[in-house]
């Protein structure tokens, strides 16, 4: 049997975040339901169709309304808050690995260009992407930052690491956002980036150039790079179509949502 392409689960968490509907003074057509929009839009996700392409058969209307309906919720801090929200259910169940998180970059080509687009320099400098994530030590995405492609790594580890939410257990104490260490490749070999590690109460673990072999490190980075390859599954997220970069912002944040949720299955 087929499992839904819109788990129970997901919409139970989801459908408290919604902002309330629109009034409509002036009456007009009824909009679609937020589950059968939602599910239209896990479905462009995962299949990467375009939006006028969305089958009518699955009773989620046209495509362009479920575009609008991720613009706006996207406009809302929906997408972020349901990646917090998934995130505290892990770590109230103690789930989040803090010990050891690691951090790495992926670019994508951006076909059309638009914002937070630039020349990548390792493809012809055709337009790209980046996308900076930082995991836990079992590759739950804990925070994440788009970026043209033609920015250096190294400046975006402090605001890829201050990306990850303050995560509470539902008891008390303070919320946590920081891991024990942090892993990363040479890209992120500066002196700069070690301080603002310890600022932040990390012990940076970072390959040096010229004097360390990444090798060492790659019994906990490949967590790193196995998520960023779990990105890669939803068909919209290799190659970014999207100009507007809200819009790419929106898939890559639900996307980090469904992986937290299987996160959830795997490990609650």
């Amino acid at each position: 049997m087929a499992r839904p392409l819109l788990p129970d689960d997901l919409w139970t968490e989801i459908a408290p975040l919604l902002p309330p509907p629109r009034p409509r003074p002036k009456g007009g057509r009824p909009p679609i339901d937020n589950r059968a929009a939602l599910t239209g839009i896990v479905f462009v996700l995962r299949s990467g169709l375009p939006w006028e392409m969305l089958p009518a058969e699955m009773g989620c209307g046209c495509g362009m309304s479920c575009w609008r309906r991720l613009r706006d919720w996207q406009v809302a801090g929906v997408w972020a808050r349901l990646h917090q929200v998934l995130l505290e259910r892990l770590h109230a169940a103690g789930e989040i690995d803090w010990r050891r998180a690691s951090l790495d970059r992926a670019s994508v080509p951006a076909k059309k260009g638009g914002p937070a687009t630039g020349p990548n320099p390792t493809d012809r400098a055709k337009p790209g992407t980046k996308r900076h994530i930082v995991t836990d030590a079992r590759g739950t995405p804990l925070g994440l930052r788009l970026t043209e492609a033609n920015r250096h790594d190294s400046p975006q580890m402090a605001p890829t690491l201050d990306a990850i939410p303050p995560l509470s257990t539902g008891r008390r104490g303070r919320p946590r956002r920081r891991p024990d260490k942090l892993h990363a490749d040479k890209a992120y070999d500066a002196k700069a980036r070690r301080q603002e590690c310890r600022a932040r109460g990390i012990v940076p673990r970072i390959a040096r150039k010229g004097i360390e072999s990444s090798e060492k490190l790659g019994r906990h980075r490949w967590v790193v790079e196995r998520t960023h390859a779990w990105f890669n599954r939803f068909r919209r997220l290799p190659i970014r179509y999207e100009r507007r970069a809200d819009i790419y912002e929106a898939f890559t944040r639900l996307a980090a949502s469904l992986i937290t949720l299987n996160q959830i299955k795997r490990f609650c």
